[in-house]
């Protein structure tokens, strides 16, 4: 499925979502009303001259306990909603993660960071928060609402049980899920459902401080406390609707996004086997899927495998093991792989650049096509272009990503995992060529900046001056980790610096702005209205203003600039005019933000009319390539490492 197909799709789930999750409160409010009104008949049927049915069944306090059944729903759902603002980092926190330093001497960890980057770069993403679980299990998940606030977390189980190939078939599995929206999808359904959840807890509370209370005696106490004894008991009943509810939703939504993961990741990867293999290791090892937190059973549909016992059938929010193998590969025997060491080496296990899958994985690549039962979308005009490659990394996007990786400055590759070397970095990057403007900017930095961050931004400079394009959006994207865990002061200083560096640029381009807005969208995130769509026609003067830009970037004539602008027009079914004067930064933010509200149909269009502009001479140079990129990138488009070649 494409990058806005799995949109798409996962929009619909959460329209299905809420009507599944309306069904299960109707459940809970009908079995609460039920028991209401069986307890009110039995409590006055004993009475002279009562009328049990009547006082059973007064309107006045079903509905009152209908209306108290949503409210504590609707609180419930709030008060997830609100702690889990934090993102994937909120999840694996609750989970009893530790994030990962990137400068971990842990060779395991080493190989884990080296992996995760390594596909972000191929896919064109941010770089997640990594952490690891200290669990024996072999499991995994992706959580977060948006890219720039992504979390993956793995199991030690899994690092140290795991090859290289295998670890990256399932990091792959997980970066699907970022990429295809079920990670904000997945979000959505643990608020809903912990709203669900809480009466059944509140049931469970109340019973627990009965028991701790047996030893009252007295006729009144004892009165109240079988009042409070069949209130635990009837929360805990309609608790148990609530939470067979929600093991159904979870289900219903979960299972067949898994199977699009791990169609997704062989796509990725082209190499089914050590996908295949990581599952054959999980259904062998000795501890299984199975995590041991507090809260594993809150987040059972994140994980790479089942993560809890005694989910199966209609409950299960994973297909079998043995179907998900028998998918990657028809002709499996059933055998399941001896434990084995992993090697403490991590470059002993990574794969030399020209070799290939394995013979059992080039078999499996005909099956890639029917993994999954997922549906084709189709779209309007445009999708012969470079829309198609949106989100759809391949071999080729992984082998340039580790190219890039290995072709990077030792100093460079430590300084983006460093605190104070990160921030010093960026300015590095963003700094001018021209050398009046680079002398300002230096100026404004010491005015501004810590004096730390000054001296490895002079220890930098070397490498810095030897950087070659291509380089510059994968070390921001190895940085956005380490400068998403600034304290606020300290981002906002670094933001004033960013917008000083800006100011004192002689004549800003396309590239320093698309660079600078990525730093700030893959620390902050995005800043657009999510549920307003504006057609094409509605924004020509934004569209103008980018492609324009786009059209000036470099140092071309006027008339070649008119050329690509006019080219890239080919693309659109509207004529917006091309624009002489050269947009700032501000401008093009408020472009961008107004852009980002286009549906996908139309967004597709633009894709492939900046696509247009780009290469409207035949060739494409790899500042060019890297400003496209990076502008798809601001545009909540993201474009593997190839799909400028």
């Amino acid at each position: 499925m494409d990058f806005f197909g799995a949109q798409d799709q996962a929009r619909r789930l959460t329209v299905r979502l809420v009507l599944l999750l309306l069904m299960a409160v109707a459940g809970m409010v009908a079995a609460a009303v039920l028991i209401v009104a069986v307890a009110m008949a039995l409590l006055d049927g004993g009475q002279a001259g009562a009328d049990p049915l009547a006082r059973a069944f007064d309107p006045v306090l079903l509905g009152s306990v209908a209306l108290g059944v949503v409210a504590v729903v609707a609180v419930g759902s709030l008060m997830r909603h609100r702690q889990l603002r934090g993102g994937g980092s909120a999840v694996a926190e609750a989970l009893g993660g530790r994030l990962i330093n990137a400068n971990t001497h842990d060779t395991d960890e080493q190989r884990l960071l080296n992996v995760v980057e390594e596909m972000a770069i191929a896919s064109g993403m941010p770089v997640p928060a990594v952490y690891v679980l200290e669990e024996s299990a072999i499991n995994a998940f992706a959580a977060g609402h948006a890219p720039h606030d992504a979390a993956i977390g793995v199991t030690r189980g899994a690092i140290q049980s795991l090859d290289r190939d295998e670890l990256q078939g399932v990091i792959a599995h997980e970066f699907s899920h970022i990429l295809h929206g079920d990670m904000r999808l997945n979000m959505r359904l643990v608020a809903l459902l912990y709203g669900i959840l809480v009466i059944g807890l509140v049931g469970r509370m109340l019973l627990r401080g009965m028991v701790g209370r047996r030893a009252v005696r007295s006729s009144r106490r004892g009165n109240g406390q079988a009042v409070m004894l069949g209130a635990g008991i009837a929360l805990m009943a309609v608790g148990y609707v609530g939470t067979l509810c929600g093991n159904l939703i979870k289900a219903a939504v979960s299972r067949q996004r898994e199977f699009l993961a791990d169609a997704s990741a062989v796509q990725y990867t082209r190499n089914p086997a050590g996908l295949a293999r990581a599952l054959k290791r999980l259904a062998a090892h000795s501890h299984g899927s199975e995590l041991r937190a507090t809260q594993a059973a809150e987040f059972s549909h994140l994980y790479f495998g089942r993560g809890l016992r005694g989910l199966s059938g209609l409950t299960a929010t994973h297909p079998p093991l043995t179907t998900r193998i028998e998918r990657l590969e028809p002709d499996w025997d059933g055998n399941l792989p001896e434990p084995r060491p992993v090697s403490d080496d991590p470059a002993a296990e990574r794969r030399e650049p020209g070799d290939m899958p394995s013979t059992a994985g080039l078999a499996g690549l005909a099956a890639v096509d029917t993994l999954s039962s997922r549906p084709t979308t189709t779209h309007s005009a445009g999708t012969h272009g470079l829309s198609q490659r949106v989100g759809q990394p391949g071999p080729a996007d992984i082998l340039r990503a580790r190219q890039t990786l290995d072709g990077l400055d030792d100093r460079l590759l430590e300084a983006a995992h460093e605190p104070y070397a990160a921030r010093a970095l960026v300015y590095g990057i963003l700094m001018g060529v021209d050398p009046s403007s680079r002398q300002r900017q230096r100026q404004a930095l010491v005015d501004q900046a810590l004096p730390e961050v000054l001296v490895e931004l002079d220890r930098l400079a070397p490498p810095l001056a030897a950087m070659t394009p291509g380089q510059r959006l994968a070390l921001i994207e190895l940085a956005l980790p380490v400068l998403r865990q600034l304290t606020t002061a300290q981002f906002a200083g670094f933001r004033t610096c960013l917008a000083r560096l800006m100011a004192e640029e002689t004549h800003p381009g396309a590239l320093q702005w698309a660079l600078h807005r990525i730093v700030l969208v893959g620390i902050e995130g995005p800043r657009y209205r999510r549920h307003r769509h504006l057609q094409l026609a509605a924004l020509e003067a934004p569209i103008a203003r980018l492609l324009s830009s786009l059209a000036k970037a470099g140092d071309v004539e006027e008339a070649e600039a008119r050329e690509a602008f006019q080219s890239a027009l080919q693309a659109l079914p509207i004529a917006p005019a091309y624009m002489d004067r050269l947009a700032g930064p501000a401008e093009l933010d408020q472009a961008v933000e107004k852009l980002l509200q286009l549906p996908d149909d139309d967004k597709i269009l633009l894709l492939d009319a900046m696509a247009r502009c780009v290469f409207h001479d035949g060739r494409i140079a790899p500042p060019e390539a890297e400003m496209l990129r990076a502008v798809a990138w601001s545009m909540g488009c993201p474009l593997p490492a190839t799909a400028a070649d």
